[in-house]
């Protein structure tokens, strides 16, 4: 099919001159329109307007009231998602402080030592800072847990070096300890 000179459109010319029609609709839901309709209430033998969207809340709020789960859970979203806002509105005031974290090893195994966990060796003889050594009854736990994959002769040599009585140690089936 060639577009020979009797085509029913010219060169150059727009098939649709008046383009794209706009839509007719601005981009609103149902509930959109209905939320934003303004209700009377009476309330306590006095009138008031409410917007659906309060009545309805309104409404949950006493189902809440009377005892309905349902509505329960609903009033404490409501309340969860205010909080959220006004968490968000109120920023605290920064006060200028300046936080610094430092990091020491020293903290851990004084935090290790306290549960004990660790203990110092005892074998070195007397130092400004001993070795620490993994206690029997860590180590025995840490052997005993379900599901720990093989241990390997390295690993094996490695629990007797660090723990501070190997000897005690039962070990689990399959290892030469």
């Amino acid at each position: 099919m060639s577009r020979g000179g009797d085509t029913r459109f010219t060169k150059g010319q727009s098939g649709n001159p008046a383009g794209r029609p706009q839509k007719r609709r601005p981009n609103v839901s149902a509930f959109d329109i209905i939320f934003d309709k303004v209700l009377t209430v009476n309330q306590g033998g006095r009138e008031r307007e409410l917007s659906v969207d309060e009545a309805l809340q309104l409404q949950t709020y006493q189902a809440a009231l009377k005892g309905s789960k349902m509505a329960i859970r609903q009033v404490l979203k409501m309340i969860e998602k205010r909080e959220v806002a006004v968490a968000k509105r109120n920023k605290p005031a920064s006060r200028g402080l300046k936080i610094e974290h430092e990091y020491c090893s020293d903290n851990a195994s004084e935090a290790l030592a306290i549960l004990d966990l660790i203990e110092p060796d005892t074998s070195l003889g007397d130092q400004d800072k001993p070795r620490m050594k993994v206690t029997t009854w860590a180590a025995q736990a840490a052997l005993g847990r379900p599901g720990k994959r093989k241990l390997e002769e390295k690993d094996i040599k490695n629990i007797k070096l660090f723990t501070s009585n190997p000897d005690q140690i039962k070990w689990p089936r399959g290892c030469a300890g």
